[in-house]
């Protein structure tokens, strides 16, 4: 018999994964639940330095596993997500979800994720055309998320932007902006999922910086925050 469960949304909140908090996308995950009846949690994950990897990520899967094994959830039909460090933790949550098997999303919003430590060396972009977050912010949240130690002694997924294998992972829409620092390692990503076989749909929205749609009221906002659901809901009816 076919799943009588809701769709369900996983988000994880941006802040460079040293500040923020669940509440930052209440707004969004209330408008999703109420128009498409999905269910929508937001993790109040703990934060680094005082909790480096695998701490934070620990949380998101243990979020999901919960949501997973809610009644009124169907567990096929769970998507995950999240803004900015929030995205590249559902980015990694996907890899570690791969890797563990108990629970498999079903799609992963990524809104310009936080996805590689090494554009924190970045010399080729002028700091003036940077807005909320540039290369000195960006070494800060990634050595505080690492705890002084080196990707390459991590799990794969604690850098998915350094993660070879991305075989076997979900759909995916990866939004971002040109004059976001993460640009680059955010359409390299969604490049390298499409190659190893899952389907990314990528949004590039020129003139845009970091964390641009925190204008809500922003035509070029309300055109992002469009697409996002859009493929979000396409994926739930999948």
């Amino acid at each position: 018999m076919p799943s009588t469960g809701r769709p369900a949304l996983l988000w994880m909140h941006g802040g460079g994964l040293i500040i923020g908090s669940a509440s930052m996308a209440d707004s969004v995950l209330r408008h999703i639940a109420r128009r498409h009846g999905a269910v929508c949690a937001s993790v109040e994950y703990r934060l680094a330095p005082q909790h480096p990897f695998p701490a934070p990520l620990e949380d998101c899967w243990d979020a999901l596993v919960w949501l997973s094994r809610q009644p009124d959830v169907d567990p096929n039909r769970i998507a995950i997500g999240g803004e900015s460090a929030g995205g590249g933790l559902a980015a990694a949550l996907a890899i570690l979800a791969r890797e563990r098997g108990e629970v498999q999303p079903c799609f992963q919003v990524l809104s310009y994720p936080m996805l590689d430590d090494r554009s924190s060396d970045r010399d080729d972009i002028a700091p003036s055309t940077l807005r909320l977050w540039g290369t000195t912010s960006n070494r800060l949240g990634w050595d505080s998320y690492l705890g002084g130690r080196r990707p390459e002694e991590l799990s794969a997924w604690a850098v998915p932007g350094r993660c070879e294998d991305l075989t076997g992972l979900p759909s995916a829409w990866v939004g971002v902006g040109t004059n976001d620092l993460f640009h680059d390692e955010d359409l390299d990503y969604a490049c390298r999922l499409r190659e190893a076989g899952s389907d990314a749909e990528l949004m590039v929205v020129e003139g845009a910086y970091h964390g641009f749609d925190l204008e809500r009221w922003a035509p070029v906002a309300k055109a992002y925050r469009r697409a996002q659901i859009d493929a979000l809901v396409t994926a739930w009816n999948r």
